[in-house]
């Protein structure tokens, strides 16, 4: 599809080369990275750019899919809520849909069906591993890859929802496709969940096996409503596939199973009993109020024109009434396992799926409940502790019901214990230990940790990434399923870091006091896609921003200590001209600015791009943890559980929350912990590893 004079040129510093299609939300692009990798760029449309809310939301949709593994998925590469026109980049998957293939080629045979199934199936089970529904798998968004298929475009964005009111009967704005819509899509679409998908899917597969859908009508109305009501039509389907797609196509969503279920009857086993059809309470709707509005949701496909090209695009999290975690209430919790009152607080925590997953002084990692705080098993960070090593636990990244923390242990080599490092995938539903690989161990043997001063471990779109080896003079890219590297490479020297920004890889090297190397990994090989000298030495990592990587002198008593931006389509190397800051301060990065915060309960915002500060004020909070930066607000806590929440642009104090007590601690001079943000859902971590939880709408 050829450019138009209206389009950009560049998008996030990515040069376009073609326009792909366009949608109800905005157009798609095919761009391409500074490494050569090819980008399908999303742009929003304009009305719906001009909404702060649907930006904040945004941001969490693209959060949100992040999280989802890149094995059978378009994985998300850069995006950028807050500028002009919000955009996401995916990688470009080269290939067919599946509905221009059947619709060239025709129906697939039946061996292909089968690989079909499976990859789908595989694909749905990582998607709603991390809390994420599809809500618009069709043909057009099944990419029919070399290596097997993937899904694209997850699904309709609760930000688009938002604005729409009741987004059934807005004209351009319908939350699906009709002919692969659930039976709850059509009638109750506040209710829809994961088995949503999975119906989904039966309809896809149909499609596939014959050329047209199980509920397929020359009318859109009657094809709505065959969805609700009519037996489908599988006469044509491959015996071997018929009974997987009859399980999918349930109208109950209780009745349909489990992508884990459908995968143990593609392996011939038979799936568990199902519960009584009385124990299974229908889908409440009455007929006249259903039949009115399938005809508005028909009259919305015609004037949408969904049913061709690209649809809505933009990633969504299951809809929840008040963006809050389902059957949340405000909460405080504890990691209650028995060890008197050993350790300390947690660092932070990370959220995936129902589950809040913290770590810290003494806990390797604790599961809670997102909604009620439920804690559900911990697992301490050392089990023969010694007198040396790092004690404090690290989350590295959850995926595919499987947390990633790591052990360190100790081992007796000549009379002397010296410490054991190793990466550990946990069961997310019962820390059950699922594979442990070795990283470093010996004398001067650093931890698989994000900052690690040399090595280090952490999380990527791909898997994780980590130094190997006694003394960690290799790196490697750790398989999420079994621990085993896809890729093993020698570190350039004793000097370099493996380090993490928005799922990228990187390698910091520093060749001298006064340059350091920066890298990007292409983690399909684990070999540089570029490198860049930067003038300053001993640089370490803050984030990015703006399309910029930060790095910060790691030594504090540095003055004047400077930051470091490379702009990462340029190239370009530059230091930001930035006012002196004390030792006492500590600089993060999140969202699009750069904050400093102060033991004395300071706050500094500045722009990442000028080095210009926005606002500066003196919060209630001290020692105040990682700022956290929402859609309207930025997030301060401190230790003893102080929360305050400041508006974004001026930093006015909103709100504040006083200090939940030390929880059991003795020494309250820590810096408070990183929050986490799940809709309106704010972690705090604070006290003696515990937690509490907050509606940040309503405090």
């Amino acid at each position: 599809m050829a450019l138009r004079e209206t389009d950009p040129a560049r998008i996030g510093g990515y040069p376009v080369e073609d326009r792909l299609g366009s949608g109800g939300m905005g157009v798609v692009y095919l761009a391409r990275s500074a490494s050569g990798r090819r980008l399908a760029v999303k742009v929003v449309h304009g009305q719906y750019a001009d909404d702060p809310e649907f930006r904040a939301r945004f941001r969490r949709e693209v959060a949100a899919a992040r999280q989802v593994s890149g094995a059978f998925t378009a994985p998300v590469v850069d995006a950028d809520a807050d500028a002009a026109s919000p955009w996401m980049a995916t990688l470009h998957i080269p290939g067919e849909d599946l509905g221009t293939h059947v619709r060239r080629e025709g129906p697939l045979p039946p061996d292909r069906l089968l690989e079909l199934a499976a990859g789908l199936t595989e694909a749905l089970r990582d998607i709603h591993r991390v809390g994420v529904v599809h809500r618009d798998l069709k043909p057009a968004n099944v990419m029919l890859a070399e290596d097997g298929p993937r899904v694209i475009d997850f699904g309709v964005s609760r930000a688009a929802e938002a604005l729409a009111g009741d987004a059934l009967t807005q004209t351009g704005r319908v939350m699906g496709t009709p002919p692969y819509m659930s039976p709850e899509q059509l009638t109750s679409p506040r209710d829809v969940g994961p088995a949503s998908d999975i119906f989904s899917l039966g309809s896809v597969l149909t499609y596939a096996a014959t050329g047209r859908g199980p509920f397929d009508s020359p009318s859109p109305y009657e094809t709505a409503t065959g969805v609700v009501e009519s037996t489908p039509e599988l006469a044509d389907v491959p015996a071997e596939l018929r009974p997987f797609v009859t399980q999918c196509l349930a109208k109950h969503p209780k009745e349909r199973p489990t992508p884990d279920e459908l995968l143990a009857l593609l392996r011939g086993e038979p799936l568990p009993p199902t519960p009584p059809r009385a124990a299974v309470a229908p889908v409440p709707v009455r007929k006249r109020r259903r039949r009115t509005r399938l005809v508005i949701v028909a009259t919305g496909v015609l004037l949408a024109g969904v049913a061709s090209g690209l649809a809505l695009w933009l990633t969504g999290a299951e809809p929840e009434a008040g963006d809050l975690p389902r059957n949340w209430r405000a909460w405080e919790a504890k990691d209650t396992r028995d060890r008197g009152e050993a350790g300390g607080p947690f660092g932070g925590c990370v959220a995936a799926g129902s589950g809040l997953f913290c770590a810290g002084d003494d806990v390797k990692t604790a599961r809670f409940s997102l909604a009620t705080g439920k804690f559900a098993w911990s697992k301490p960070i050392d089990r023969t502790q010694g007198a040396w090593g790092d004690m404090e636990g690290r989350v590295i990244g959850v995926s595919g019901g499987r947390v990633f923390t790591y052990r360190n242990e100790q081992v007796d080599r000549e009379d002397e214990a010296v410490p054991y490092y190793a990466i550990q995938a946990l069961d997310v539903g019962t820390g059950k230990e699922l594979w442990t690989t070795a990283t470093q161990h010996g004398e001067g043997a650093e931890p698989p940790v994000p900052d690690a001063e040399h090595g280090g471990a952490v999380w990527t779109d791909a898997g994780v990434l980590t130094a190997l080896g006694a003394n960690g003079n290799d790196y490697a890219l750790l398989r999420s399923d079994t621990g085993k590297p896809r890729w093993r490479e020698k570190l350039p020297s004793v000097h370099c870091r493996v380090r993490g920004a928005e799922g990228h890889g990187y390698l910091l090297c520093a060749d001298s006091a006064r340059s350091t190397r920066v890298s990007r990994l292409d983690l399909t090989s684990g070999r540089p896609d570029w490198t860049v000298t930067v003038p300053h030495g001993g640089l370490e990592l803050l984030g990015q921003a703006s399309g910029r990587l930060l790095l910060v002198h790691d030594e504090v008593d540095e003055s004047p200590r400077r930051i470091s931006v490379l702009d990462l389509a340029a190239r370009r190397v530059r230091t930001l001209p930035l006012k002196p800051w004390s030792a006492d301060a500590t600089p993060t990065v999140t969202g699009d600015t750069l904050y400093f915060t102060y033991e004395n309960g300071d706050v500094r915002a500045v722009d990442p791009r000028t080095g210009r500060q926005r606002w500066s004020v003196n919060s209630v909070v001290e020692s105040p943890g990682p700022p956290l930066a929402s859609g309207s607000h930025v997030y301060l806590a401190s230790v003893s559980g102080r929360l305050a929440a400041l508006d974004r642009r001026t930093g006015e104090e909103k709100w504040s929350l006083p200090a939940r007590g030390r929880g059991g601690m003795t020494v309250a001079s820590d810096s408070g912990a990183e929050l986490t943000l799940v809709g309106d859902a704010l972690y705090v971590p604070y006290g003696l590893r515990s937690v509490y939880s907050v509606d940040v709408r309503n405090p």
